[in-house]
């Protein structure tokens, strides 16, 4: 009997032990700052979380938005937009041309137009926030204890910075290697891959080559996109701020990593691995997707979706997807919106919005199409669920490439494949067992840890906002000069010296020479003419 108890004592200690050590923190007050789209899908959960635990959250947000829109665990605090929604929906919806065939350069010039106007899109939209006198007074009167903010887009960091209040950054990553310079981090070229070079981290000679000279034409972008935000927070600050003085000042990096996913390379002590956080709330199917499901019979289904921004596709190549997906008998959910494909099969189900987590959490899910996001591919690992990845642009070829190095999924070209390609590689992915085998490992490492994600996000926003940032985790190599940094000083006094001694030692052993046989020399000479 006593052995029969001994179990849930032992659990009620602990338990109650776990409640007397827990670091609680009353009730506080964080300011949500964020960017569109799916980043701030993942920011919302962490968000909900923090206000179940008893925080008040404010989100600043524009007017005018896509997916930011008031919900009963926040406070929605809008600011005037320059733009309409129908202009608003315009900037999006132009990504299409990406699953457009073209050459080279009118590709890149496209994408280069492109990324001009998002650029200023948020750039105005940040103007418009900074320079409301009305709602700057009112920020400052709040008593923020915390600035949760996602710096793909800083004007988060720089509002932090204004008002003194400790920033939290909630990220992929930021372009150009910033993050690495915000923080401080090693970065060794040698076998880290550089963003948008698709390398892995076993890189030949060439690719090393290629893999250092990248970000030589990256910083044409970055200094279109990041230095207006410098010169903002100049101005607001009324002093010199640099791109990495914004980046340097975060008390806690929160990345959306996990080294199942990115290869290994050293990290710093602020910085935090939360991968994988958007796919911890998995809910019940609804009626509809059940019955999807269950009608999939022993086939099972595959879960399509090309992510929250991109959901119409060129009339040609939805034709050549759809032609691919009607030759596998497998029931497919496809997120899609624009005009059905003449040539759909029966086997395919158009569906306009998607419960995507749920979905690919099901027993019957037997492969997932994805556009290789960050958020997706996780999604993808936490399930245990082999892709077909299709990338698009930004991190999706390198995301991609991780997962194909590791064997857990296939990458297609989305501009070249042909319907025989999609339905090679989802049949690869389907009945080849590796597949399955090789994203079940990732899966049982990813899940295997002390902490989800979710709470590690949670107490280390808690952890800033009780002890008013974490300064004693910020290294002092954001004090130091390049040259300092790289000991390129001590080096050339180490070097100096060097040079010093041994111009002496030289100076000397020459002395010496002359010494011991300079005279003896010129005296045989005198006695040799003497004779003459």
């Amino acid at each position: 009997m006593v052995t029969a108890l001994r179990v849930p004592r032992q659990g009620l200690v602990r338990l109650l032990l776990g409640v007397c050590v827990m670091p609680w923190t009353e009730g506080g007050k964080v300011l949500v700052v964020p960017v569109e789209g799916s980043h701030w899908l993942s920011m919302r959960d962490l968000v909900r979380e923090l206000h179940s635990r008893g925080h008040q959250a404010v989100v600043l947000a524009p007017e005018v938005s896509l997916h930011i829109k008031g919900e009963d665990f926040f406070t929605l605090n809008s600011f005037a937009f320059p733009y309409t929604q129908e202009e608003y929906n315009n900037f999006f919806s132009e990504g299409k041309f990406i699953l457009e065939s073209q050459n080279f350069l009118e590709r890149h010039s496209k994408i280069i137009s492109s990324f001009k106007k998002f650029s200023e899109l948020y750039e105005k939209s940040c103007v418009q926030m900074l320079r409301n006198s009305t709602l700057m007074s009112q920020l400052n009167a709040s008593s923020f204890d915390v600035v949760l903010t996602d710096p793909v887009f800083p004007c988060g960091a720089v509002l932090a910075q204004y008002l003194s209040v400790p920033a939290v950054f909630f990220l992929r990553g930021i372009p150009c290697g910033l993050d690495f310079e915000g923080t401080q981090c090693p970065h060794p070229l040698s076998y880290v891959p550089q963003w948008f070079t698709s390398y892995s981290d076993h890189m030949t000679f060439l690719q090393r080559v290629k893999n250092m000279l990248y970000p030589v034409g990256l910083k044409l972008f970055c200094h279109m996109a990041f230095s207006p935000y410098a010169s903002f927070a100049s101005e607001l600050l009324q002093k010199e701020v640099s791109v990495v003085d914004l980046f340097s000042h975060a008390s806690m990096w929160l990345m959306r990593w996990d080294f199942v996913l990115e290869y290994p390379r050293p990290i710093m002590p602020n910085m935090v691995f939360i991968g994988g956080i958007n796919c911890m709330r998995r809910k019940p199917l609804s009626q509809e997707f059940e019955a999807y499901v269950n009608a999939s019979g022993e086939h099972g289904v595959v879960v399509f979706s090309l992510g929250s921004m991109v959901s119409e596709i060129p009339e040609k190549k939805a034709m050549a997807i759809a032609e691919g997906l009607g030759r596998i008998p497998q029931t497919v959910l496809w997120r899609y919106t624009g005009t059905p494909p003449s040539n759909l099969a029966k086997n395919t189900i158009l569906v306009k919005w998607l419960p995507q987590n749920d979905l690919l959490g099901h027993p019957k899910t037997r492969a997932f199409i994805t556009h290789a996001g960050s958020h997706g591919i996780y999604e993808g690992i936490c399930n245990g669920v082999p892709m077909v990845m299709m990338p698009l642009f930004g991190d999706q070829m390198d995301n991609a490439k991780r997962m194909e190095t590791r064997g857990a999924g296939v990458t297609l070209n989305v501009l070249e494949m042909t319907s025989d390609d999609l339905e090679g590689a989802l049949k690869k992915v389907i009945y080849d067992k590796s597949y399955k085998e090789n994203i079940l490992r990732l899966s049982s490492l990813h899940k295997d840890r002390p902490i989800e994600p979710l709470d590690l996000a949670v107490f280390w926003v808690e952890f800033v906002m009780r002890h008013k940032g974490a300064p004693h985790l910020r290294p002092a190599a954001h004090d130091l000069t390049w040259y300092q940094y790289h000991s390129l000083d001590v080096i050339g006094f180490l070097l100096a010296i060097v040079l010093v001694v041994a111009f002496i030692t030289f100076k000397c052993c020459a002395y010496g020479f002359r010494k011991c046989f300079g005279k003896k020399g010129r005296g045989k000479k005198t006695h040799k003419s003497k004779t003459h």
